[in-house]
């Protein structure tokens, strides 16, 4: 904590004998400055930055009241105590004073035993909320700190799960990082749209970009037969397939109830069971339609999509983006939300632009 004999007293007085009374008795206690008329108080508060001002009502010039008001009206000074010491002793002016933004109230001829101790008062107290000020300001950098290092370290754990299950299906990390910022893309300009501006935040796309590398991970379940299988599926093998959305929301539900709710873990169970539902029904697991399907997951669809179709897999090979672009916008109103779509299209050079920069070595 500061200690007060460090702290810095202001005494604004036009009467030098006044000034020299307060100098005499304060000068052993405190760092003192002077000023003997409004303006020249305003201009000393502004260099010197006084942790307590004594001040005169009744000057030539600018009066007392003003030169509070001004005080208090600057963000160097607004927080200094300002402490009236006059002759002026009825109810109205002290309301005044008080209005002007005082802190305390002297009248003359004033006892310096009383003056010392409403100066040790106030003073003791500035340095009290300064401190506190001080310690929480640490403890949010600590806790800010904290905050980004757990952050990145969940997003590191959870690309590297995620990686598992890419290496068994032949893709790449590559494909991870280019989905989730496809999803934050989007999302931030669903934002601005007013069919989204009520269902989406920021809290909502950090916890979409969070959790997008998991929409997968229930692949790690399936055979590697399936997996790696450069043919269409038979309708038996499609049938397991669907599966790795039920074992990736099983997984990660068991993982909930020794984290407890949260947004992330909320949005990673919705992402790995359904984003593979359409928009008119004919998806799964559930087959749910329209708006039931989750947003995150109406959001994913079409990141995961576009990358599926630019990437190169054992069934085919990569169409370019314009195909791609074609591909999802003939999807709208089926196997997509039409409004996501429009949106998409709005966007569709930056999910290029995302593609080339995290593109497969």
């Amino acid at each position: 904590m500061k200690k007060l004999s460090g702290c810095v007293v202001l005494i604004v007085d036009d009467t030098e004998d006044n000034i020299d009374i307060l100098v005499d008795a304060l000068g052993g206690d405190y760092q003192l400055s002077v000023a003997v008329d409004g303006k020249s108080a305003l201009k000393t508060a502004a260099v010197v930055h006084p942790d307590l001002i004594l001040l005169d009502i009744m000057m030539s010039g600018m009066d007392g009241y003003e030169v509070c008001r001004r005080l208090k009206h600057s963000s160097v000074t607004a927080d200094v105590p300002v402490i009236f010491l006059t002759a002026i002793n009825d109810i109205e002016s002290k309301t005044k004073g008080f209005q002007a933004g005082a802190v305390d109230y002297i009248t003359k001829p004033f006892d310096i035993v009383e003056v010392k101790a409403r100066i040790l008062t106030h003073l003791s107290l500035r340095c009290t909320r300064i401190e506190l000020y001080m310690r929480n300001e640490e403890l949010e950098k600590r806790v800010l700190k904290r905050t980004r290092e757990l952050s990145l370290t969940q997003e590191v754990s959870i690309d590297a799960m995620a990686n598992l299950s890419e290496y068994r299906d032949l893709e790449t990390g590559k494909h991870i990082q280019r989905t989730k910022r496809y999803v934050k893309l989007l999302a931030e300009r669903m934002m601005t749209k007013p069919e989204f501006k009520k269902q989406l935040s920021l809290e909502f796309i950090d916890s979409l970009y969070l959790s997008a590398p998991l929409h997968d991970i229930g692949k790690i379940g399936i055979r590697d037969s399936i997996l790696m299988k450069k043919g269409k599926l038979t309708a038996e093998e499609f049938e397991e397939m669907k599966q790795h959305t039920i074992i990736g929301f099983n997984a990660i539900k068991a993982a909930s109830r020794k984290l407890g709710k949260n947004s992330f873990l909320k949005s990673a169970m919705e992402l790995t069971l359904h984003h593979h539902e359409r928009w008119d029904g004919t998806g799964y697991p559930d087959g749910l339609k329209r708006a039931a399907i989750p947003l995150s997951c109406r959001v994913m669809a079409i990141g995961d999509v576009y990358d599926a179709l630019i990437s190169e897999r054992p069934y085919k090979p990569p169409f370019p983006h314009s195909e791609a672009v074609k591909i999802i916008s003939e999807s709208s109103g089926t196997q997509f939300d039409p409004v996501i779509v429009a949106v998409f299209q709005e966007i569709n050079e930056e999910f290029h632009k995302i593609a080339v920069i995290h593109g497969d070595d």
